[in-house]
């Protein structure tokens, strides 16, 4: 499959200029056998991979693994951070001219901040359908104990051989497909934002991502089973996902609370370290929103919902929370200004019966549990050695990770039996 990237850049009902970076992806067995044709006008590439993706990869692509410069990422429970940037940073040869990622989420997350802050090129060639970045234009890091979003560049070409990430251990395509269905919490949370505060927002880029999902959900059996085809169509909506933060020029469609969740027990406040993949983590923060989301919408439609001023920062709690791991002046700076600073409770009153409606459009809790259980995912806090208890402390912390308007952090706004305030 040869994407057609001109669809993306056509004039827009929304009336903005969507540009994309990337200027070819082929999602087709053999995919890599164009790297020699791409590769051609460089005089010194470098291969970043890692001991697991240089094996995953190694049949396809001995011939490059041979003939070119390898970096292989070395350490324990590899990770997109400062540290290992700081590794590929200090090994990577002065002479490189293009970079090549040979993996999934970290590699490319390393990879592509690294081309940034080098003014280089890099071509992608994912390993596994695990993720929805293979695109982007930023890097999900977690810098200095802090999950930060850094600019990034996004790679000139994408070579998805589906004869490599079609093998890949199912434990990454699950992990794929929890990414993706994350985008109803996270498409749900733009639409909100826009309702309230009028932020930007494009029903174009929304219906594409709404309907790669759905292509995606009427196949996960035989993504299960491992049918290439339908492993393709996830490959091309976790692309398609990427593609949409491009158009935006930021993650915002495809990251929202179910996200935060995530990268707040990424940055260990509240537990240790926990041994599990980003789309995990992210499975599990999507039916935590979805169950929290239902709440509201049940206040909301039975009028018992009630506007409190929920604006100021918890103060106390992030204190005895992120201060006890030294992070409470970063968590401050990152929600610096606050973002519902100039938020009027009575105008968001008014915004609750459109709230509701758009919450009604969700799919069902248990629904989302059922299918991603039945796709192999994971959907419950102990399965990531998470306690159950700390549930209610997640959902209030992690809207705090990020400064970023999501329906959990208006929430705070919200007074129901049952809620969390």
């Amino acid at each position: 499959m040869n994407v057609d990237l001109q669809r993306f850049t056509r004039p827009c009902e929304c009336g903005h200029e969507h540009k994309i970076a990337v200027k070819g992806i082929w999602i087709e067995p053999g995919a890599v056998n164009r790297l020699k044709e791409l590769l051609a006008g460089y005089r010194h590439p470098v291969i970043i991979c890692d001991a697991s993706t240089k094996k995953a990869a190694s049949r396809s692509m001995e011939e490059y693994f041979a003939s070119l410069e390898v970096l292989e990422v070395t350490g324990n429970n590899i990770h997109a951070n400062d540290s290992y940037v700081a590794q590929v940073q200090e090994r990577l040869n002065g002479e490189a001219d293009v970079l090549v990622a040979v993996g999934s989420g970290t590699i490319h997350d390393l990879t592509r901040y690294v081309a940034y802050t080098r003014g280089l090129n890099f071509i992608s060639v994912p390993t596994a359908a695990s993720v929805d970045g293979f695109v982007s234009t930023v890097a999900a890091m977690t810098w200095h104990g802090m999950k930060k979003t850094l600019t990034a560049a996004a790679p000139v070409y994408v070579l998805a051989d589906t004869d490599i990430f079609a093998k890949a251990p199912f434990r990454l395509t699950a992990s794929g497909i929890s990414d993706l269905m994350g985008k109803y919490t996270s498409l749900l949370d733009w639409k909100v934002s826009h309702i309230v505060t009028g932020e930007y927002y494009c029903e174009t880029v929304s219906r594409l991502e709404f309907e790669a999902v759905r292509e995606v959900e009427s196949v996960l059996d035989q993504i299960r089973d491992g049918d290439p085809q339908c492993m393709e169509k996830l490959m091309y909506a976790l692309i398609l996902s990427g593609l949409a933060m491009q158009m935006i020029g930021n993650s915002r469609p495809a990251s929202g609370a179910e996200h935060h969740v995530s990268h707040l027990w990424e940055m260990e406040i509240i537990n240790n370290y926990i041994d599990a993949l980003h789309g995990e983590k992210v499975s599990v923060g999507l039916i935590l929103c979805l169950e929290y989301y239902e709440k509201i919408r049940r206040a909301i439609e039975s009028g018992t919902c009630r506007i409190v001023d929920g604006r100021a920062y918890e103060t106390e709690l992030l204190q005895e929370t992120f201060g006890a791991r030294g992070k409470y002046q970063d968590v401050l700076e990152e929600n610096d200004p606050n973002l519902m600073e100039e938020l009027d409770p009575a105008d968001l009153e008014s915004k609750l019966p459109l709230i509701a409606q758009e919450l009604a459009a969700l799919p069902e809790s248990d629904r989302m549990r059922g299918l991603l259980a039945g796709a192999g995912c994971v959907t419950r806090m102990e399965e990531l050695g998470m306690p159950a208890d700390k549930k209610d402390l997640t959902l209030r912390l992690c809207p705090y990770v990020r400064r970023r308007l999501t329906l959990l952090r208006l929430a705070k706004n919200f007074s129901f039996p049952g809620s969390l305030y």
